[in-house]
Parts: structure tokens; C-alpha cells; sequence
């Protein structure tokens, strides 16, 4: 089976003065290298919001939260007025008004939803971060706000909520879309995007590891999936160019409890406004309603 290559800037055109940089450094010194790709991967793009999530936006109620394990500050918004809470985690350069049609189809069945700026997204202070982060707000945010009777995530947020349900998130049920599994072939995809010898793929991986005191494919999706009992649906598109549709299949081989669907022709992004692929994850979370792990 071919390597699967999730990644989050693989669709990006990386510009031209960056290569010649990461080619430059590289030429003087493998180490300079490493520090320079690990700054770039850790470095999310801030959108302005568009126009299609300024109601969301609008109608939220934002509050700015700590997360006291990794000391930085993140954007909480809360959607609705149900007690009935679903918290929705966006992706890599993403925000917490993304899953709005998502949001908009739960609120019609009783829900209300809880979403974040993830650290250095958004509206949240900082420029840097990774997946670890993304899995502390995650597990600050339940303790704030939760409990949560379902959770829906994208790309990065999918894997994110895959670890944080591993470690202890408490939910009836799972929903991940154009999800990523094996967190090398993302290091390695990243180096090969940037022009980079192969071997600085490994040399990120250790370094990241130094950094963090963790090895990095802990936090490989499939990995969680294998710790994970609750219902999982796992949606994903067979032209998905960012995230190819190995990743998904290769997931769910490793889940107990585990659903796929596949749809075509939606890619990366399309996916999130697709009428039925909302309207399969909101039958999921309804007829998942009363799992106990």
C-alpha cells in the first residue's frame, strides 16, 4: 500500500523565496535547516474570515480561555442555547466559525455548539503551534465547558479529537473528516514540499521530539483509533489532494467501532458544505446518542 501523505500545506504553492531560502540554509548548515523547517510547520496561516461564517460569528458568544498546559490563550465560541453541546474542531490554518453549516444543521435538531480559535488561528493570540496544543484545548475546553454529547473535527481537528478521546475526552460518539493518520508521512511530505533532503525529515522529527518530550507518532491517528471504543464516523473524499483517502481507510481498519464514508468529487474543503455529508453527520450523532465507553 502506498504511502499516504497528509499534509497540511500540500495543496499551497510554496513561494519561490521560501524554497530558495530552505535551499540556502540547507546548503550551510543541516541543523539551520531543521530549525527553519520546523518554524514553517509550526506557523498556521491566519484567514480572514469570509463572508459565508459571519453570522456564525456574529451570533456567538466569544469569551478568550486559558489553557493552562501549554500557557497560552485561545477564542471559545458558543452557538446556541441547547445544553446539549457538540464541540467542533477545525484544521490546520482553520478557524471556529469553519463548521458552520454543521453548526447551523445540529442547532435545527436541539443542539447548540462549542468551537475554538486553536492556538495561533483565528482570532487566538500567538504564531506558533502544533497538534499537541490543539489536543490540550481540546481536553481544557471539556473541562470548562463540556460535557459534550458528540464531537465533529477536520483535517488536523479530526486527528486532534481522535488523541484527545484517547486520552480521556468524553463523548457518544466521533466524527472526523479528511483526517490525516501517520504523523511521518506529514514530516516527510512537508521536507519533500519544501525541496529539502529526505534526511531533514527525520532530523524534524527528532527535534520535535526534544521540544516536546514526546515521540511524535503517539499522536498518529490511527494509533488513537486502536484506543478507541465510542462509534467513530470517518468521512472522506476519494479527490481529496490535500489528505489522500488512504489516510481514511487506513483508520478505519484500526477503530473497534468504526464507520466510512466516502464521498467524490468534494476534495479538501468543499466536503464541510456539502448537504448530505452534514446530513450523514448529524443522523450519526443522533443515532449515537447513549454509548458508554
Amino acid at each position: 500500500m502506498p504511502k499516504n501523505t497528509p499534509n497540511h500545506i500540500q495543496s499551497l504553492k510554496i513561494p519561490k523565496i521560501i524554497l530558495q531560502s530552505s535551499k540556502f540554509i540547507s546548503f550551510i548548515s543541516p541543523k539551520l535547516a531543521t530549525l527553519f523547517a520546523a518554524k514553517l510547520f509550526t506557523s498556521p496561516i491566519k484567514h480572514t474570515i469570509p463572508k459565508r461564517e459571519i453570522e456564525m460569528d456574529g451570533k456567538s458568544t466569544q469569551k478568550l480561555i486559558n489553557i493552562p498546559a501549554i500557557n497560552k490563550k485561545v477564542i471559545l465560541y458558543q452557538y446556541g442555547e441547547s445544553k446539549k453541546k457538540i464541540l467542533l474542531v477545525h484544521g490546520w490554518s482553520g478557524r471556529g466559525t469553519q463548521l458552520f453549516k454543521i453548526a447551523d444543521e445540529l442547532i435545527k435538531v436541539g443542539y447548540s455548539t462549542i468551537s475554538f480559535d486553536a492556538p495561533a488561528h483565528g482570532k487566538s493570540p500567538g504564531k506558533t503551534t502544533i497538534m499537541s496544543e490543539f489536543v490540550e484545548s481540546i481536553l481544557e475546553i471539556e473541562r470548562q465547558f463540556g460535557p459534550f454529547e458528540a464531537a465533529v473535527g477536520h483535517s488536523l481537528g479530526g486527528m486532534s479529537l481522535l488523541n484527545a478521546t484517547k486520552k480521556g475526552l468524553n463523548l457518544n460518539n466521533l466524527v472526523i473528516i479528511g483526517s490525516g493518520d501517520i504523523v511521518q508521512d506529514i514530516l516527510d511530505t512537508f521536507v519533500a514540499k519544501l525541496e529539502l533532503k529526505p534526511s531533514i525529515s527525520n532530523q524534524l522529527r527528532l527535534h520535535f521530539e526534544k521540544k516536546f518530550g514526546e515521540e511524535m507518532d503517539n499522536y498518529s491517528a490511527y494509533k488513537s483509533a486502536m484506543k478507541i471504543s465510542i462509534p467513530v464516523l470517518i468521512i472522506h473524499d476519494k479527490n481529496d489532494i490535500e489528505v489522500p483517502v488512504g489516510a481514511a481507510i487506513h483508520i478505519h481498519k484500526h477503530l473497534k467501532n468504526g464507520e466510512l464514508y466516502l464521498t467524490e468529487g468534494l476534495g479538501h474543503q468543499k466536503i464541510l458544505g456539502n448537504q448530505d455529508v452534514i446530513e450523514k453527520v448529524v443522523q450519526f450523532i443522533q443515532n449515537h446518542k447513549s454509548f458508554q465507553k
